[in-house]
């Protein structure tokens, strides 16, 4: 028998509140599972980008295993780190990790499996910019205006209809940019190109999160 600590991350605050990710997360931490094994609550719940290195929920998961000699168990190696060095700090500690979505080795093997992967991850994600960075200077050389627009202003409804309109078409304008930056980053839906404005720090007119809804209105 196993006891296992869970652990789970998103990457956006909007993920975290509605549960998307976390769901699937948590099933592949349960499938994982073998007969008498135990899984200790509660699970630490972690929305935070995988490139950050200040994981208090991480931390107190690793404190809980410590206490209890349990292994941390994580779905996805990605959802803990795609950074080698960071992930070579956590196998360095003394808590066992375990991954649902790579084979139970043991020992020196398995921790060496394990850093091939993250190695991999880590490539991996340093393509993804490169291929970003480059999708995004083929935009401008296109003449595709890139802008940095980061926040607009609260509608305000004793305004008269034409300002209210005035207004919108304005902030438009300065987000439409951020879209075009989206899309060629290879965002194609609605809602990836919701998910880039909001992971930018982006906000809609009203000063919240988007969806896919509110892009789709933009648009329109």
């Amino acid at each position: 028998m196993t006891k296992y600590v869970p652990y789970v991350r998103v990457s956006t605050d909007k993920q975290g509140r509605s549960g998307l990710g976390l769901e699937a997360q948590q099933e592949a931490i349960r499938a994982y599972l073998k007969p008498g094994d135990e899984l200790l609550s509660p699970t630490f719940v972690e929305v935070e980008s995988g490139k950050r290195s200040d994981r208090p929920e991480l931390v107190k998961a690793l404190d809980r295993a410590k206490l209890t000699g349990a292994t941390l168990l994580v779905a996805k190696l990605d959802r803990l780190s795609r950074n080698s060095a960071f992930l070579n700090s956590i196998l360095e500690s003394s808590v066992e990790v375990a991954f649902c979505d790579r084979p139970d080795i043991p020992g020196a093997m398995g921790k060496f499996f394990t850093q091939v992967m993250a190695a991999v991850a880590e490539l991996e994600a340093a393509q993804i910019s490169d291929r970003t960075k480059a999708a995004l200077k083929a935009a401008k050389d296109r003449g595709v205006k890139l802008g940095g627009y980061r926040g607009g202003p609260v509608v305000d409804h004793s305004l008269g209809l034409a300002e209210r309109q005035r207004r919108a078409a304005d902030f438009a304008s300065r987000v439409r940019p951020v879209i075009a930056e989206a899309q060629a980053s290879g965002a194609t839906s609605l809602r990836q190109i919701a998910s880039y404005l909001t992971e930018r720090g982006v906000q809609t007119r009203r000063g919240g999160p988007w969806d896919a809804a509110k892009v789709r209105q933009l648009l329109a």
